[in-house]
């Protein structure tokens, strides 16, 4: 459950702090007021993509931070910082970790619904996914999906083996040219750079030597040198010191300064006698980078890459050679992988197939709480009798396993089951995706799951059953919902108004929790538009009473189902 969200800085919001409650909690506001703004922040805590463009103007970093209550009952602080120069930071607990990590550690918290996400369900390709969200059998897909990677890695080397023998005997001879090269080269890792360090020293040993001898000299030979002078300066700073005290700390001095001095000269005599004028040492080293070069240029581009490739052509060349005994090794491997990989594969159709019909008759109940009552719905497998007889092509295995399903719909009675992508209007894809979650949220209670005008498309009556149906969803988890509809806020467990407003030229987003009146008031703006009249406030306030109402006689009908089950 979502507790608590702050943000500072984001867009047009330069501070907000919101405490959700448990329930239905509803956004509501002006179109343009920022409530999208907030969805984008927890999309940031869930490890969202970070833009610099969300920094407001003028700030350096935004900054998100969301308090979470774990399934354990643990509070679980998560916090996200987005700089105006384009890099993020994400810390859990104080901690910090990557995006990934912090994508994987919010997953199992909140399920984020973002505006026009129905649409997807338009994409046939998505049918299956939902089928198996409700299904639960991430494992098993996760065992199908191994299996196919296995079967299709064992599948593209055998492939490459089992090439004409024309084509085999040329690519063997290119291989054996290509090692044969790389070979004779002798290549020693980072040699390229070892030899340019000693052209450039040997490229530039006359100008090296008269540097080391002048600073030499300067240093250590001739009556003005340095440390012979330098020996004049301490004498006469002893006898400062002997005056004036303060001297005394440089004259401590002298032995430290003295000896690095020698240092230096000494290193400047030992690079003196390891520098080499040799122009034919120097003509090798440019002729060996020439070949590094090329080979880098062929193989590359570094050295490394190289190397890499000499080894890979030996390996090759062994897989050739041995090509007869190779392919017949790999022919029963690649057996193996694809019975394993069917195996594993018509489990996770056969729980598919059952799951199918359970999916269908709870989605049609649901969607008959959401005024499509008479809905048929049925998810069809495509060539697939369900009875584990079908011989699945290879052009039909992929990671999802070897099944192809849509979902079929007859919104109308009397009117044949067609596919969801060409019957279904905007209004009944929000509806089936609001249902689909809402199936979903019963094993996930401890969830926060946030909807995004989850109503767009609907209203009226409609919209007052949509509205029914979040506040009891509300009740197995935690629901944030936005939207422009009076009939959905007034069944909110928690009430938020978002509002915009220009201060000194800047705009400001606010975020409001309105009760009593204010309730009153926000729902007959939503009824009325700029101008609330009393006949709005009494239509409010009915909207809320029955609400809360409904919400009564619920609970007590409940209550009393759980005594009698008692007994």
């Amino acid at each position: 459950m979502l507790r608590y969200l702050g943000i500072q800085n984001l867009a047009v919001i330069e501070s907000v702090e919101v405490e959700f409650q448990p329930g239905l909690n509803v956004l509501t506001g002006e179109t343009g007021a920022g409530k999208s703004m907030l969805v984008e922040a927890i999309g940031l805590l869930m490890g969202g993509r970070a833009s610099p463009d969300l920094v407001r103007t003028g700030e350096e970093r935004a900054t998100i931070q969301a308090v979470f209550e774990t399934p354990m009952g643990a509070d679980m602080i998560v916090r996200r910082e987005v700089g105006a120069e384009g890099r993020s930071r994400a810390f859990i607990d104080g901690t910090l970790v990557t995006a990934s990590a912090l994508k994987e550690a919010t997953a199992s918290l909140v399920e984020l619904h973002g505006q026009h996400e129905h649409q997807t369900l338009l994409d046939p390709e998505s049918h299956l996914d939902l089928l198996d969200g409700y299904a639960r059998v991430a494992d098993q897909r996760a065992a199908v999906a191994s299996a196919f990677m296995t079967w299709r890695g064992i599948h593209e080397d055998l492939s490459r083996l089992q090439i004409d023998e024309r084509e085999r005997a040329a690519r063997l001879d290119l291989l054996r040219f290509q090692a044969s090269e790389l070979q004779t080269a002798s290549l020693r890792p980072g040699e390229d750079e070892e030899l340019t360090a000693s052209k450039r020293v040997l490229a530039n040993a006359e100008k090296l030597l008269r540097l080391c001898a002048e600073a030499y000299g300067a240093l250590y030979e001739g009556d003005q040198a340095a440390l012979p002078q330098l020996s004049q300066v301490w004498r006469r700073i002893a006898e400062l010191a002997e005056l004036e005290s303060n001297f005394g700390a440089y004259l401590q001095m002298r032995d430290g300064i003295k000896g690095q001095l020698e240092d230096l000269a000494v290193a400047l005599r030992d690079c003196s006698n390891r520098i080499e004028v040799s122009p034919a040492k120097l003509h090798a080293i440019e002729e060996r980078l020439i070949v590094l070069d090329r080979l880098k240029r062929k193989y590359g581009p570094t050295l490394a890459d190289v190397i890499a490739a000499r080894d890979t052509c030996a390996h090759q060349i062994e897989a050739f050679e041995h090509a007869e005994e190779r392919i017949a090794s790999l022919t029963a491997a690649l057996e193996r992988a694809a019975e394993e990989y069917l195996s594993s594969a018509r489990l996770l159709s056969s729980t598919r197939h059952k799951a199918a019909a359970e999916f269908s008759r709870a989605l049609i109940q649901s969607l008959a709480e959401l005024a499509m009552d008479r809905t048929r719905f049925e998810v069809r497998f495509e060539d697939d009798p369900g009875d584990g007889t079908m011989k699945w092509p290879e052009q039909r295995w992929s990671e999802r396993g070897v099944d192809r399903a849509e979902c079929y719909i007859s919104p109308n009675p009397g009117e044949d089951l067609r596919p969801l992508t060409r019957i279904a209007s905007g209004g009944e894809l929000s509806r089936i995706m609001l249902a689909i979650k809402a199936l979903a949220a019963a094993d996930d209670p401890g969830k926060a799951i946030i909807f995004d005008e989850v109503d767009a498309g609907i209203g009226g009556r409609v919209a007052d059953v949509v509205g029914r149906k979040l506040g009891r969803l509300g009740k197995e988890a935690q629901v944030l919902c936005i939207t422009h509809l009076p009939q959905v806020a007034a069944h909110a467990t928690t009430h938020f108004r978002i509002t915009k407003e220009v201060r000194q030229g800047r705009t400001l987003t606010i975020v409001t929790r309105l009760i009593d009146t204010q309730r009153i008031e926000e729902l007959a703006r939503m009824l009325g538009g700029a101008r609330v009249t009393d006949g709005a406030r009494a239509t409010a306030r009915e909207m809320l009473a029955l609400s809360a109402s409904e919400s009564k006689a619920k609970g007590e009908s409940e209550r009393a189902k759980a005594k009698a089950g008692k007994r």
